[in-house]
């Protein structure tokens, strides 16, 4: 009986969240502008809705993206079912906001559910460029090669003693 197979050495690179503060900045001036178009054709209510729904999509955007770093930061392993835990989540969630706020209250639950439809596809844009723009190893690089030796020349026996000629 063999014991278990030796795990690859664990890479030290942080996890880079710094795609949180581009999503985040690039959803708060979609989400402006939209609520902004939306109060001239539909109503306040609808365009807090747009903001509320760009807060909740910030917000799970974030709160994933600091859960699946720890979990990456523990073992490489934990990122997928941390992914999919998380998903599953929110998905309660937001069922659970959505179901609880009034048909006809201060804000139109369907503006909203729609906002956070847009939102999840801007912010999924935002990581695709994000993953696409980075240098990222999905492997440990491989070493850089070894320098090759330097040639040294032989000194010849008259070279270290001084001239006589002057």
């Amino acid at each position: 009986m063999t014991g278990p197979a030796p795990r690859p050495p664990r890479s030290d690179a942080p996890w880079d969240l710094s795609f949180l503060r581009v999503g985040a900045l690039v959803t708060g001036l979609v989400a402006v502008v939209s609520a902004l178009v939306t109060a001239l054709v539909a109503g306040w209510d609808d365009a807090i809705g747009v903001l509320v729904g760009a807060v909740v999509v910030t917000a799970f955007f974030t709160l994933s993206g600091v859960v699946i770093a720890w979990a990456g930061r523990i073992d490489d392993t934990f990122t997928l079912p941390a992914a999919l835990g998380m998903f599953f989540v929110k998905a309660v969630v937001l069922f659970a906001v959505l179901s609880a706020l009034p048909e006809e209250g201060w804000l139109d639950r369907r503006t909203l559910a729609w906002a956070v439809v847009a939102g999840a596809l801007l912010w999924s844009a935002v990581q695709l460029r994000w993953v696409w723009t980075r240098q990222l190893y999905y492997v440990p690089p491989p070493a850089p090669p070894p320098a090759p030796p330097v040639a040294v020349e032989p000194r010849s026996a008259d070279q270290g003693k001084p001239s006589n000629h002057g």
